[in-house]
């Protein structure tokens, strides 16, 4: 098993070497505007899986996996010319995720907001269903009430205090 940085590294190498080979060698006219996103190498550096994407139609997409799947056996050997390994690792491309996974994650904020837009309009007419506020509040006593009061505290006689 090869150390993970240097793993590392030659996946970086790989990407660059396998980007420009695209961009300046490979003459295939099936091939679209491909951007290679990420290169994972295999711990013993044998096997290097290619990741890209294409810009354009589902047509171009297919067009472009085709062109990248014929001409695997130059690249490979571009790659071997330009790394330091005793052995020239595989190559496998696989198409990215990554546009799809963003669209996806669009199309759900956008779901989201509308969400929330609905609940703060939903909170603006909402009302109470019984009082505005719930707690019980210490009672207001009024003039009458209080005259009562000390009308009824005058008929008791007090009581003795105790000791």
């Amino acid at each position: 098993m090869a150390d993970p940085a240097r793993a590392r590294k030659m996946a970086e190498r790989i990407q660059v070497i396998v980007a420009k080979t695209l961009e300046r060698g490979l003459k295939d006219p099936r091939l679209g505007f491909v951007t290679i996103t990420d290169v994972r190498v295999t711990g013993d550096l044998q096997h290097a899986s290619v990741f890209y994407t294409v810009y354009g139609s589902d047509e171009e997409r297919a067009n472009s996996a085709a062109a990248l799947k014929s001409a695997t056996g130059m690249l490979r050997s571009e790659v071997g010319k330009n790394i330091t390994a005793r052995l020239t690792p595989s190559l496998e491309f696989i198409p990215d995720g990554i546009p799809e996974n963003a669209q996806l994650i669009d199309g759900l904020l956008v779901e989201a907001q509308q969400r929330d837009a609905e609940t703060l309009r939903l909170a603006r007419e909402a009302k109470y269903a019984g009082d505005a506020d719930p707690y019980i509040k210490p009672r207001q006593v009024g003039d009458d009430e209080l005259d009562e009061l000390d009308d009824d505290d005058d008929d008791e006689p007090a009581a003795a205090p105790r000791h």
